[in-house]
């Protein structure tokens, strides 16, 4: 784990009862869990919700430092600092896989583990090269509007959802001038780590674990279930067939009742 850790930034979604952690994906923040969070509180027979921003993303500190060791390490700090001892946690993409790596290290910490639309595994082709060009090409200081952002964009990320996805990230400050509310030079620099697995050779987590995978995705396929059972021998797989990479956000309801079922399920540690 890391020596140097952040203090996360958290938003609490509602709820009460035993805490469930919610860990974003790439580029994102806890905002990508507001409308899915409501829901999410009464899954399980009632939860308390917590998203956190991860560090050099949405509120949480930057640093130089981007691995996954040290953003478990941020997650475990956060919840020392809460005084939570075991708690259900759920990523999505690479939350997912930091949320693999702290249930792999720290087994006694989580409860239950929900994996959103990932594997144990590396994504070299499925990397955001293309959205971070996108990024670093933008002259800020030029910039009159997300709008005018999105559209500059076009050329190099043509998916009309990923550009509005992208522009969440930008800002004004007083003067009105944009910036990134990201860390884009040290996450731009991380990518081909990030893009890595997040396991060594022998690391699993012996407790109960749902991966929850969108159909219309290629996150996660038919031959990752071997992997993930090894890794996850109590793991369920289960597909929805109208979602994407995001089905916290395109299928709410249905993720949201997947995800309570499997909260709610006797014998929770």
């Amino acid at each position: 784990m890391a020596d140097h850790t952040v203090q996360l930034f958290a938003r609490e979604l509602g709820g009460a009862g035993r805490p469930l952690v919610l860990l974003h994906g790439l580029l994102g923040s806890g905002r990508n869990w507001q409308s899915a969070g409501a829901g999410l509180a009464e899954a399980g027979g009632g939860r308390t919700v917590w998203a956190l921003d991860l560090r050099n993303h949405g509120k949480s500190p930057w640093s130089g430092v981007m691995s996954y060791d040290a953003m478990a390490a941020d997650v475990l700090g956060w919840l020392d600092a809460r005084g939570l001892g075991a708690v259900d946690l759920m990523g999505h993409s690479m939350g997912g896989k930091v949320a693999m790596a702290l249930a792999c290290r720290h087994p006694e910490r989580v409860g239950r583990l929900v994996v959103v639309d990932i594997a144990p595994k590396a994504y070299l082709s499925h990397g955001h090269r293309a959205e971070f060009t996108a990024m670093n090409e933008l002259r800020l200081p030029e910039l009159r509007s997300r709008g005018e952002a999105e559209l500059k964009m076009e050329g190099r990320v043509p998916d009309w959802g990923m550009r509005k996805f992208l522009t969440t990230n930008l800002e004004q400050d007083a003067a009105g001038a944009w910036r990134w509310i990201v860390n884009l030079p040290v996450l731009t620099a991380a990518l081909p780590e990030l893009e890595g697995n997040p396991l060594a050779v022998g690391e699993g987590f012996a407790g109960p674990a749902l991966f929850l995978r969108g159909g219309r995705s290629r996150y996660v396929e038919d031959a990752d279930r071997p992997g993930i059972v090894e890794r996850f021998p109590r793991a369920r797989i289960e597909t929805i067939a109208a979602a994407g990479h995001n089905p916290h956000m395109e299928t709410r309801a249905e993720f949201c009742a997947a995800v309570g079922a499997f909260l709610g399920e006797a014998g929770v540690v």
